[in-house]
């Protein structure tokens, strides 16, 4: 384990049985309220993106904004939130997805992107890959490029990178930790 996943895992902590019995739910919020780790994956985070030649920060909801929108800012890049239905005002561009039981969707500004921009996706885990995936589709249908997927955590044995990987058409998914 390297300096920076090691800070990292040593600040998620781990909550039995959330949000339902069985479930072993990653707690980061005591990474985000420290400076020194919450300042290290952003800087892990602001390099993916830099490497992969973003132009954009895409954040998922709702910890993909408190993680993408200072990676953004911290690589000079704008920042584009993708909301759950109905929270955007104006004109938007929605994606429909399969969860285990039912659907969901999710949306973006139509005009926040377009042609020429290369949108990394931020978020804080990856579990199943659903909402992932359903932003890649979103980030293509406003005529974007993706750039790539980055989080902090990975659940491996949740098989999102498969799910993940087609919609990815070869561009990375890179996991600072992978559990």
């Amino acid at each position: 384990m390297t300096g920076i996943e090691e800070l990292l895992s040593s600040r998620i902590r781990d909550v039995a049985d959330y949000p339902e019995p069985g479930v072993m739910f990653k707690d980061i919020t005591p990474l985000l309220a420290d400076p020194a780790a919450f300042g290290a994956l952003t800087d892990a985070l602001a390099d993916v993106a830099t490497r992969t030649g973003a132009t954009k920060i895409v954040g998922l909801e709702a910890r993909g904004f408190i993680l993408g929108a200072p990676v953004a800012v911290r690589a000079g890049l704008g920042f584009i939130p993708v909301r759950k239905a109905g929270k955007l005002p104006g004109a938007t561009l929605s994606q429909t997805y399969d969860l285990e039981y039912g659907s969901a969707e999710i949306e973006v500004h139509a005009e926040d992107l377009s042609a020429g921009d290369r949108v990394l996706v931020v978020d804080d885990v990856l579990a199943t890959g659903g909402t992932a995936e359903a932003s890649l589709q979103l980030i293509r249908r406003a005529g974007a490029e993706v750039a790539g997927v980055a989080v902090l955590m990975e659940l491996g044995f949740l098989g999102g990178r498969g799910r993940l990987e087609p919609a990815l058409a070869g561009a990375p998914l890179e996991a600072l930790l992978t559990i």
